[in-house]
């Protein structure tokens, strides 16, 4: 995770959770990159756990990897709250 930072953070419907694997080729495939990596902690409810999004810091057009990250959580019918922690 070396020059890396947060770029989003999201919780997903009751009931719903996605495994390390899954979760970051999504995540590459929305950055158009494999230098990325993911992560999982607990959230504020045991069933509930926020994941983390890293990147580069210098990840390119943030807007379309968002654009790109919402319709691929959509495609596997994935209800993600979303929490953009980039500056566009």
């Amino acid at each position: 995770m070396k020059d890396q930072i947060a770029i989003f953070r999201f919780t997903l419907s009751t009931h719903q959770s996605i495994g390390p694997a899954q979760l970051h080729a999504l995540w590459a495939r929305a950055c158009e990159t494999p230098h990325v990596s993911v992560g999982r902690a607990r959230g504020a409810s045991p069933d509930r756990p926020t994941y983390s999004l890293y990147a580069s810091q210098r990840l390119e057009n943030l807007p379309q990897v968002e654009r790109r990250l919402r319709l691929l959580l959509e495609e596997c019918k994935l209800r993600a709250s979303l929490i953009p922690l980039h500056v566009t």
